[in-house]
């Protein structure tokens, strides 16, 4: 009688743990299912009120109308975005933090530091390409330049004595400043700012009477008449500022777009990467957020991660020859 108890039992407590197991399974699945099930960090490299700010904060508003959940934007400034890129790269890979950042931390900085204290491609698992803009060339409004090329005979005058500003050093907009100062062939001293904010204020002050930036934070301003655009970096001209020249037009074959893009921590599940790439790229055909998009001077750009990967692969490749040609690098 023992013995067949004993048997019963067994067979009822392996019931209980198998509907048990099923049951843990089914959880599971349903934590899946309901990512996100908290407010996201949405990590941002530069200070607020400059272009990576600017354009992260649009996504982030409609991100968080579509998931249901807050996208809470964290700005974390400093070395030229090293000092964010390393705080996301070392973050649980959960879903729960993200990075919206420009091809400065991850297609340029590798080539200028030597301590980065990140890898831009094992660190980091690609999300999706959201948007790409030109950067411009903006001067103080009474700069005694008026044109591109009435600039670059300016500096070839008076070579090493004329400064010009960007947001970070490493920034796209720092380096299609060396870009078009190797290409123009003239020697303009390089003032690195924190952020686009900071130096938009020295540059209508007058502390600086150039600058490279993203068109976000500087298409206002330039329709406001505070400051002057002399041109922008991209192949061709931006819809937003149709007006505005290229560079390319005064020096040909110039071109040097900035990128904005989303990664999450190396190890995040791909099926999170996979729901948030669906979720930005449906952000990105809402055509408020296009509009918007266009309005700061940007095209939205979409499509699967391996594209961004594809993306950073070959900035790498393109700052890392430039950086070697002008013997720049950063300690």
């Amino acid at each position: 009688m023992r013995s067949i108890i004993s048997k019963k039992g067994y067979r009822g407590m392996l019931a209980v743990a198998v509907a048990g197991v099923a049951i843990v399974a089914s959880q599971a699945a349903v934590a899946k299912e309901a990512y996100p099930g908290k407010a996201i960090t949405m990590v941002i490299p530069f200070p607020p009120g400059g272009p990576t700010d600017v354009t992260g904060r649009v996504l982030a508003q409609h991100l968080s109308e579509k998931v249901g959940q807050a996208v809470v934007v964290d700005n974390r400034p400093g070395a030229s975005g090293n000092i964010a890129a390393r705080h996301v790269a070392r973050s649980a890979p959960d879903g729960y933090t993200i990075f919206f950042t420009t091809g400065g931390t991850h297609g340029v900085n590798p080539a200028l530091y030597s301590d980065l204290g990140y890898d831009p491609v094992k660190d980091f698992e690609p999300v999706a390409w959201v948007t790409s803009s030109p950067n411009i060339i903006v001067v103080n409004k009474d700069f005694e330049a008026q044109t591109l090329q009435e600039f670059i005979d300016l500096a070839k005058k008076s070579p090493g004595q004329l400064s010009s500003g960007a947001p970070g050093v490493g920034s796209t907009p720092h380096m299609s400043g060396e870009l078009f100062k190797q290409m123009a062939g003239i020697n303009v001293v390089h003032i690195p700012y924190k952020g686009s904010g900071p130096a938009l204020t020295d540059l209508m002050g007058g502390h600086i009477k150039v600058m490279f930036d993203g068109i976000p934070s500087s298409l206002p301003l330039i329709e406001s008449g505070q400051i002057r655009a002399l041109a922008v970096t991209s192949k061709n001209r931006a819809a937003a500022a149709p007006d505005i020249p290229t560079v390319a037009e005064t020096l040909p074959g110039f071109e040097a777009a900035g990128w904005f893009a989303v990664y999450a921590p190396a190890g995040t599940p791909a099926e999170i990467v996979n729901e948030l790439n669906r979720q930005i790229n449906e952000v990105l055909e809402i055509p408020e957020v296009k509009e918007r998009y266009s309005q700061l001077g940007a095209e939205t750009v979409g499509g699967p991660p391996e594209k961004l990967r594809d993306q950073v692969s070959s900035e790498l490749k393109k700052w890392s020859a430039l950086v070697k040609e002008i013997g720049m690098k950063v300690e």
